[in-house]
This record gives C-alpha cells, structure tokens and sequence, in this order.
C-alpha cells in the first residue's frame, strides 16, 4: 500500500477537512486498481466509537467493497492475542478499594483532610493514578521530586501517596484499564519490533496528547507499511515557527504541540508530514488567519511580517457570524433560532460547546419548534426520572424522614407506577392537605395514622384511603438509624425499598423503574454496585447516598433513534470525527471555552513536569485544537454572552486573538470583516429580540372589591379588627373568598411560632404559680420554658437560641410579676378567656381571646396581651391596633365567658423582646361606650354596598408584605394609584 520510506510514515488532513470521509477516500485512492482484498487486511486503529461508526457508514454508502479491520485505541486485544494479560479490573471495584483505602486513611487521621471530601480525594487521586499509569511515571518517580519549599503540602500528600503505590503494586496481578492499555500496548510494539506485520496498520484521528497513545504512534508510524493521519494539522504554519514549539511551558496550550512532539520523538522534519488526501479545507484563506492568529505567545511578532500577506479577509470571514449576546439566555435562543432555519432548509448543523448548561438552554429552546436535537453527550442520569427517583429512595436512609421528603417521593411520576395512580395522586393531595393543616413535620407510622384518621371521616373511600396511608408509613418510615452496613446491605436494600414504592399499595410490578434507556442504565449501574460491592465494605447511611449520588451523575442515558437527523449537539471529543455544513462554536468565554484548569491537589506545574506528567495547559492545547478544527467548518458562528449570571464575562483567548489580528490589518479588510462578523450576529440577535418581544400590557389597577352586601364577612376576631383597618382587601380575600395560605410542610422556626411557644411558656408558668405561689422564681420559669421548647421546638440550635433569650428577660419578668400577683390574681387565660360580642343591628360577631384576664383586689379587671415583638405605641393603638381596647370593651360589656360585666382598670402589652417594656392601653382617652361605637360604626362602613374592601389602605410600612399581596397584583400598582372599585355579584 505505502512505497518503501526512509524515515516513518505521517500524514495530515487540514483543518475543516471531513476527516472520516478523506480517511476513506485516501485508502481508496491508494487502492485503487489492486486486489479489493488488500482493504480487509488493513488494521485501522481509531480514537472513539463515534469514529468507527462513522466510518463503517462511509463505508456502507459505497461504492461496495470490503472493509478494513477497525480497531479502538481502548482496545487493541485483536492485535495481541498472544499477550497473556489479565483482563481489567472493573472501574467501580477500582474505585471502591481507592474510596476505602482513603476512609481509612482520613478515620486515621482526621486532620489531613474532612471526611466530607473523601469522594473528591478518592477521585481525584484515581485520575492521578491513570495519569502516572498513561504516562509510565512511578511512585519512585515522584517521591524523588525535589520538594524544596513544599514540606508542609508535601507531607500530607505523601500519605495519599502510599496510598497508589500500595494500589499500583497489586495491578499487576489485577491491572485497571490504564495498566492493562500499557501493558497491551508495550505487548504489541514488543512483536511487532521482532516481527513487523507485512501488512498495513493505521491509526488515525488521535492527536497523541496520552503518553500509551503517544508510544503506539510511534510504534505504528516506524512499520513497513505503517502511517499515522494526524487530523487537523496546520499546513499554513511555517517551518520556522515549529521549532519553537519545543518549550512545554511555553507552548503546551497551542494546538500543534502534540504533533510537535511526535515530530522530534519520530526525528521528522515538518516536510516529511503530507497530506493524506489532495482534499481542500473548505476556507483555506481563513484557515491561514486562523493559525497566523494562533501563533505561540513567545513569536506574535510574526503578525507584523506574516500580516500585510493576508488577502481577501473579507472573503475568508464571509461565512462567519459573530454573537456577542447580553446574556447566556439571549445566547441559547439565538443558537436556536439558527439551527431551527437549519432544520427548515435541510442543513446539517452542529453545536459544538463544553458548556453543558448552554446546550440544556439550546435544547430547551429548540422544544418549542419540536425540534429535539441529537445530543452526543446525552443527559446525565442522576437528572432522569429513574437516577432522581434513586437518589430521594437513597436520601431515606440519611436522615429522620420529614414532610418534605416524604411529599416529593410521593409525586414522583415513578412512585405507585402501576395500577391505581390516579387514587395515589388523590391521596397524595389529601395527605399534603392534613399535613398542611395538622403539622406532621417528621412523619412517622403513628403520626400518618392519627392524621388519616382524622382525613377519613370526611371520605366515602375512608378505608382505602386508610389503607393507602398505612403502605406509606411501611414503605417510606424508619429507614433512618441504621449505623454503618456493609455495601451489599445497603445495595439489597436500597433496591427493595425503590421497587416497594414503586410497586405501590396494591402490590403490583415494579418493572416501570427499570424501563426505557434511562431504567436499563439506572439498573445497569445498580446491578454493577451491587456486583462489586464486596470491595466497599462497611460504610455510614450518608457515605452511601454520596456514592450513588456519584455513580448516577457520572453515567449518562442517550436515546439515538429520537432525535432530529440534522440537528446535533456535539462535545469537542466528538466533533474531531465529525462534519456540518454548520458549525456553532458557543459559549466562547474564558473560563468555558478553553476551560480553566481543575486544581491539582498532589503535585504543582513545576513538579509536574519533572515527574514527566501532563502540564494543566494540555487541556487548554487539545481545546485549542478542537477550536482550530471547528472554526474551519464550511460556515461557523462564534457566539459568547457578554454577561453571566453573575458577572461580565471574558471573551475567549482565540477570540481575543483573531479580533486582534483582524483589526491590525485594516488595509488587508481585516477591520471590515471584523465589523461583518459582528454585523451579522447582530442581525440574528434582533430577530431574537422580536422573538422575545411581547406586546404590553396594562398594569393591574388597585383593587378595591366590592362583593354582594350578603357575601360580607359577618364574623371576625378582634385580632382581624388591626387587618380591617389597614389591609380590608386581606378580609375579604380570606372570609369572601375563602382563601387560607397554606401552611409550611415543615414549620419554621419563625417569629409567629416563637410566640405561640412564648404564649404557652407564660400561661403554663403563671398557672402553676397561680396553684403554688413559691414557684414565682427565675428558675422555675425557665424550667417550664426548658419543658415547652423540648416539647414544642424540634430544632436544638432554635431551643437554645429562644432559651437564651427567655433568660435574659426571666429576672425582669419575675420581679414585675411579684408586683402584679400582689394586688390580683389570674382569673383566665387565653382559650379559657373566650369572648364573643354582636351587634344585632349589623348582625356581626366579634369574637377574641384574652392572653390573660386578673381580678384586682378592688375587683376590677386586669387585661394582659404577651408580645414577643415591639408592642404596639399609644398612638398605633388610638387608630389602628385596637386589640385591648377592643378586649377591655368586651369586657365591661360582659361578652366573656363566665366573666360577667367588669370594670377595667387597665389593659396592658407585657413586651418580651430583646428591651423588654409594658405598654398601656389609652382607655382613659376612650371609654367602652365609645370604642363599641366606632367598631360598630366600622363594621357598618363594610356593610354599605358602595364601600370597597381596599387593598394595603393604610399600611405601617412600605417594606409590609400582605398576605394576599400577589392575589392583589401589587407591584404593578403602588401606594400612590387611585383604587378601581369594581361591584362583584
């Protein structure tokens, strides 16, 4: 196939170039006119499974002939049968011995790292490994490092240290996929140097930058009849400028490096590289601009003498767009309104993006046209239905089960999947109602039966409902607790439990959880836990619910045959054996794309290098290359968002580039095909605009309904009075509408609840003062707070927050209680001080309740309202708090229960916050008589059918959040809008 040569065989395809398909042809060129068989005996080594399948699809479409033998470079065992190798260890296994190597370690020494990074380091530290076994760099090598200045981070990575060379020395007898690659590799390069193959031997498409890879290119390039066909190689760039790019750490982050590399290792000159097909890139022009612009930092000064022999900029940018987008969502919806007129006339378009959230945006974005795009990458399966659903059932055995949890499992659409759903769904709606309505915050078998009790006597389905309700407290309570278990267990049961529930109550199959792509891989990955979980030993509830919460998010599910045929998302590994007549490279930020180097926790750069490892710029170089690749596609757009969500962004340093270089040769055109890049995005980003935009409308007005007379509220508390006076739309969208806010899954430990908790300390203490009055003691009060909060206050943290505060009032509160009890007793207390008034007139109630209620010595009444908040002044309670105004009315009047008509000597706010104070009522500036006048006079108002209940009337504060705020659109009106009356009927 290849005439005999003096030095080894390379090739190269430029840039642009359909890599696959001049692959094909230039074996069929070289072919032609002899024996078809001599395609079969071709081994051709590739880089990807995307690659080989491309390739036999090239193949397929014909002319028709005989394939060759294609190989992955992840597995050669074709080319060594004779190796006795031991298979690879499975990757789970590897991981898991790592994960408890380094458990031991930290349970050791808790000081080297917290626990919480054990998945990170065991990570972390297992690229290291693959890292050292790829690049044929041993423990001995970097302990032999100089260390100098590193002692203290030396010290501690030297544990983790022992730690691979412990696991590196059993490889040989139980290699993982990197030990074995090199070994197979080294096996093959071994026989061929005794024996070289007559026949031809390929590898195509890798670039090198793997030290195993590296290796077999030079191996492959050295045979007979071997060639290496690098892909993208730049052409353009001058024999010179190669020379310079021997330095690593100044040149690693260019994207010819690597084949530099395999140049000086192979001992080739630039002129011994040909092309492998006479084949031209789509944009010659554009692609010398491209690796003028690329140049390695240290020469940039070829721009001054390469430059002014660029020709035609504009011609060459013609087929480019450049999106500079306000922000990443504008960026998505331009993309996708580009690829959707692709879709329309039939072209085959691409993203190419390592930004994984701008493709979920894109594919988002292109739903509304039903435009699915194929997606290389697929969806990672911790975000589909089943790694979701797994990952809550895992989330049981963390921690205490509490209403939030146990609602979000029930909702799942994968929880009761058989038969009776919808009942399920309806259930479910009933359960969140009592929950809501009773307070359930920390579910438990008896508490779901005392609150299905309570739902059923209101149903005609009482029993199933019942039933229902005693499947979940069997398949959702009481897997907390459980301390540490080995692996298996917790496999075993972690499958069980998620089959139970899905199951549902009426026992039926669980099979909806392992169905479609993503339930096959949900189990494949659970099967391969569960097959090697031996090797994880004995671990916590939360170190299990970490590690299938890693292992779901590393695997992805993809489903090929859904989505649109033209129309795909590629990552950069994949878009180097791939073609488009389109080519999107988005998200073209620093940061994103090259993307920043992860931290390294072992080694520095500098120790990186004289260890013989990969420099953190090797990424940014293979990024690099990717770009240069793409960038050559027949038509390309550079899109970017100005801003992040956070911050203004950076533009891409070969974007930077290319404006640079463009804009310094303004005679050449470059500056006016800068401007017609951008000049084009701009197009497209205002067709976005009027996508986006939307006619306007007219803002709410002020809301000030007046329902029929009949309809009106004809009960309220003396506490709603305060509400009636300053926000009367609350009133009437609670007792008109009838309209409650739901109340919390799980309580908060808020200022509502801290004074319902107050309330109670204070009755309780002052009722068991009330029967032994040696308890009126600081200690006793903040015994009986101790005994409410531990009651009453699930949160340890809040229960000594609110004892605290408890206490520093206690003494105040004790010293003015002595004062008090020593001319009255507590007669009532708040449900036992139950007031109701009429007006017979209105026909209105105005009910209440008392905090409490003494009986002076003279025989007058003694009203007290506890305030865990600022109480209100004397001027807020002459016109709009009239609470114990209105109490201390009642009272005289004889509206209270089994208190007939008193007198009122005062009524008083007892203030219990940080400055703890007693503020009066004004009775003496209002008598009984009067204050029932005005709340009848008041009442009336909202009898009369021309008066509107208004919306935020007269509001402490502008900072004041209503409850019914958004029912009453407020914002699209403020304080200062006239109200809009509108007769409701």
């Amino acid at each position: 196939m290849f005439e005999p040569a003096a030095h080894p065989r390379v090739f190269g395809l430029a840039p642009g170039v359909d890599f696959p398909a001049m692959l094909v042809a230039g074996l069929r060129t070289r072919l032609a006119g002899k024996d078809p068989a001599q395609m079969a005996r071709i081994d051709l080594i590739v880089n990807t499974r995307r690659m080989a399948r491309r390739l036999r699809d090239i193949f397929d479409a014909g002319p028709p002939g005989l394939l060759p033998r294609i190989h992955l470079l992840t597995d050669l065992d074709a080319l060594a049968p004779f190796a006795d190798i031991p298979a690879a260890t499975p990757p789970l296994r590897r991981r898991l011995d790592l994960i408890q190597l380094v458990s031991t370690l930290l349970d050791s020494d808790g000081r080297l790292a917290p626990r919480a990074s054990l998945y990170d380091l065991s990570d972390s530290l297992a690229k290291l490994i693959d890292e050292m076994q790829g690049e044929g760099v041993s423990v001995d090598d970097i302990a032999a490092l100089d260390v100098t200045d590193q002692s203290g981070h030396w010290e501690r990575a030297r544990k983790f240290f022992e730690i691979a060379h412990r696991y590196l020395s059993q490889t040989d007898s139980a290699p993982d996929a990197e030990t074995r690659q090199r070994k197979v590799t080294q096996a093959i390069i071994a026989n061929w140097t005794a024996a070289p193959p007559a026949h031809p031997v390929i590898l195509a498409g890798s670039t090198g930058s793997r030290g195993t890879t590296a290796m077999l290119m030079q191996a492959v390039a050295a045979l007979p009849q071997g060639a290496v066909v690098l892909p993208g190689f730049d052409f353009d760039m001058p024999t010179a400028i190669w020379a310079e790019l021997d330095d690593a750490l100044l040149s690693e982050d260019h994207p010819q490096y690597r084949f530099r590399q395999l140049m000086t290792a192979l001992g080739l000159p630039r002129n011994a590289i040909t092309t492998w097909h006479d084949a031209a890139a789509p944009a010659p022009m554009r692609n010398k601009v491209v690796s003028l612009s690329l140049r390695p930092a240290p020469v940039t000064h070829a721009w001054l003498s390469e430059g002014p022999e660029l020709k035609e900029l504009e011609d060459a940018t013609a087929e480019m767009t450049l999106v500079e987008a306000a922000n990443p969502r504008t960026e998505a919806l331009t993309i996708a309104l580009r690829l959707r007129k692709a879709a329309e006339d039939g072209q085959t378009a691409a993203l190419i993006t390592p930004d994984r959230m701008l493709t979920r945006q894109v594919t988002a974005a292109l739903d509304r046209w039903n435009i699915l795009p194929d997606d290389s990458a697929g969806t990672p399966l911790h975000l589909s239905p089943p790694g979701r659903f797994l990952r809550h059932v895992a989330g049981l055995f963390r921690g205490r089960l509490d209403a939030e949890a146990l609602l979000t499992l029930l909702k799942h659409p994968l929880t009761h999947a058989g038969a009776g759903r919808n009942l399920h769904q309806l259930h479910t709606q009933r359960l969140e109602a009592e929950i809501r309505r009773h307070g359930l915050p920390y579910p438990d078998p008896d508490g779901l039966h005392r609150i299905a009790e309570k739902a059923a006597g209101k149903l005609e389905d009482a029993e199933g409902f019942l039933n229902w309700a005693a499947w979940v407290a069997r398949a959702f309570c009481r897997h907390d607790g459980m301390g540490q278990q080995e692996l298996s267990d917790w496999v075993t049961r972690h499958v069980d439990v998620a089959e139970m529930i899905v199951s549902g109550s009426n026992h039926g199959e669980f099979a909806p959880l392992w169905h479609l792509q993503a339930g096959r891989k949900a189990r494949e990955v659970m099967d391969d836990l569960a097959a090697q979980a031996v090797h994880g030993g004995a671990m916590s509830s939360a170190d299990y619910t970490d590690l299938v919460g890693a292992l779901l998010s590393n695997a992805e599910v993809r489903d090929r045959d859904a989505p649109h045929p033209r129309i795909m998302i590629w990552g950069t590994l994949e878009a180097r054996v791939q073609g488009a007549d389109l080519v999107i490279l988005g998200g073209l930020n620093d940061g994103t794309w090259p993307e920043a180097p992860p931290p390294d926790p072992w080694l520095n750069r500098k120790m990186r290098q004289q260890a013989g490892l990969l420099l953190p710029e090797r990424r940014i170089g293979l990024s690099a290359h990717d770009y240069q690749q793409a960038v050559a596609a027949p038509e390309v757009w550079l899109t970017r968002a100005i801003r992040s969500d956070e911050a203004e962004t950076v533009p891409s340093r070969w974007l930077n580039r290319l404006e640079n270089l463009l804009k310094g040769l303004p005679k050449q055109g470059g500056a006016a095909a800068w401007d017609g890049m951008r000049e084009r995005g701009k197009t497209w980003l205002e067709q976005t605009a009027a996508l986006e935009r939307i006619a306007p409308t007219a803002p709410a007005p002020r809301p000030a309904p007046r329902p029929p007379v009949a309809a009106r509220p004809r009960r309220l508390s003396v506490t709603e009075i305060k509400k009636l006076i300053r926000d009367p739309y609350a009133i009437y969208a609670r007792h008109v509408l009838g309209l409650r806010a739901l109340d919390p899954l799980v309580p908060e430990p808020d200022a509502p609840m801290r004074g319902i908790i107050v309330h109670r300390i204070m009755e309780d203490f002052i009722k068991s003062v009330a029967a032994d009055p040696t308890t009126l003691t600081t200690t006793h009060l903040m015994q009986v707070a101790e005994t409410v909060l531990a009651d009453e206050v699930p949160w340890p943290a809040t229960r000594m927050l609110w004892l605290a505060r408890i206490e520093r009032i206690a003494d105040w509160f004790i010293t003015h209680e002595a004062e008090r009890q020593r001319y009255a007793t507590p007669v009532a207390f708040e449900k036992g001080a139950k007031a109701s008034h009429v007006f017979a007139d209105i026909a209105v109630e105005v009910t209440g309740y008392a905090d409490r209620i003494d009986r002076a010595d003279t025989g007058d009444a003694l009203i007290y309202d506890y305030k865990t908040g600022k109480p209100p002044s004397t001027k807020e309670q002459t016109y709009f708090d009239k609470q114990l105004l209105i109490e201390a009315a009642m009272v005289e009047a004889g509206s209270f229960e089994g208190l007939p008509p008193t007198p009122v000597a005062a009524a008083i706010f007892i203030g219990l916050g940080s400055d703890p104070d007693h503020v009066s009522a004004p009775l003496e500036n209002e008598t009984p008589r009067e204050v029932l006048r005005g709340l009848h006079d008041l009442l009336s108002a909202y009898l009369r059918p021309e008066q509107g209940f208004l919306s935020r009337r007269i509001v402490q504060k502008d900072a004041f959040r209503g409850e019914f705020d958004q029912l009453a659109r407020f914002g699209e009106w403020d304080g200062t809008d006239k109200p809009i009356p509108e007769d409701l009927t």
